[in-house]
């Protein structure tokens, strides 16, 4: 298949006048592609380019309203609760990143929940500007049901990402980033789409057998990540995002992926640290870890991002024929 290698300004600009094109504000279109093509640039191939076409098609039918404005309020002196009001849920995290790291520096401490909301891409991009702007942050947000509880059959939770970003002196910020399933559903779907089996232990079927193949799998449930403790997690997750919040819960959620439907009105909860609340200067602090860990031969997680987007950066984005067909089909056909 015929790939194509394009600027990272380029693709943006293509992706974002596909979305305009889809019935997408234009600030909002911005958004969106500046987070699917960092996405891809990161290897997060599950939150990038392949999510075009499914974006697209939800905001042309209306389950997602690509016009929506966030409404923001203050219950508490500490807290910012945000309304996404059925739209992508990137404005709503742009607004926390803005706003939230005043509060954590007046009060030590800070949170924002997000009610409404959609699909937030790569968990951990939100916490990293967090990071960058001297806050220690977590972040958790609820999916559409994927994953049973431990020892159940019926998938109530979502796969349910937890992100945890930290700054480190004179250093790109220490960024985790994992879902509560064993792996990302985004690997099954990229499985899926290119009739390729997937490992045992990934997922289970409609019959809640273990599956190799990644259709049975979509259609099924996934594997918590280390069994019981993982769907415990999941849990946790669900309560934090949408218990709190006042979204849907998992089960309550409509897909990311599909047009039909309502929205899927999901949450997401982002808790702020100012990293010097306490009079220590953790960053520094942090370096010293990463300094000893390096010296033991090994890395900081997501240290591995950095390279992926200076490569980028200075040679571009390789990107399929089949997204670039997507992209011209949407900018051709506007609505």
């Amino acid at each position: 298949m015929t790939e194509n290698v394009l600027s990272i300004v380029e693709i943006t600009r293509l992706v974002t006048e596909a979305f305009t094109a889809s019935r997408v504000a234009p600030d909002t279109a911005a958004m969106v592609a500046d987070a699917l093509v960092k996405a891809e640039i990161d290897g997060k191939f599950g939150h990038g380019l392949s999510r075009i076409g499914s974006y697209a098609a939800q905001s042309r039918s209306g389950k997602v309203d690509g016009f929506a404005k966030i409404t923001i309020s203050h219950p508490k002196p500490a807290v910012m609760a945000v309304d996404a009001a059925s739209g992508f849920a990137y404005p709503a995290m742009a607004a926390i990143n803005d706003h939230l790291p005043v509060l954590a520096r007046q009060q030590g401490i800070a949170m924002a929940g997000v009610h409404r909301s959609h699909h937030c891409g790569v968990a951990g991009h939100h916490v990293e500007a967090a990071a960058e702007q001297g806050m220690i942050a977590l972040l958790f947000a609820n999916t559409p049901s994927a994953m049973a509880p431990w020892g159940g059959r019926t998938a109530l939770f979502g796969t349910n990402p937890i992100a945890f970003a930290a700054p480190v002196a004179d250093a790109p910020p220490l960024v985790i980033d994992l879902a509560t399933s064993a792996v990302a559903r985004g690997g099954i779907m990229k499985a899926a789409a290119s009739d390729q089996p997937i490992p045992l232990g990934w997922a289970l079927d409609a019959d809640g057998q273990p599956t190799t193949d990644a259709k049975a799998a979509l259609g099924g449930t996934m594997v918590p990540m280390a069994e019981a403790k993982g769907a415990a997690l999941a849990l946790m997750i669900e309560v934090l995002a949408a218990a709190l919040t006042g979204a849907n819960f998992a089960y309550e959620a409509a897909s990311f992926l599909s047009e039909e439907g309502k929205p899927p009105h999901a949450g997401q909860l982002m808790l702020m640290i100012d990293a010097c609340a306490l009079g220590v200067n953790s960053a520094q602090r942090m370096a010293e870890m990463a300094g000893r860990i390096a010296d033991d031969g090994a890395r900081l997680p997501g240290a591995g991002r950095i390279t992926r987007r200076d490569k980028a950066a200075r040679d571009g984005l390789t990107v399929s024929a089949q997204v670039m067909d997507t992209i011209q089909e949407l900018i051709n056909t506007p609505q």
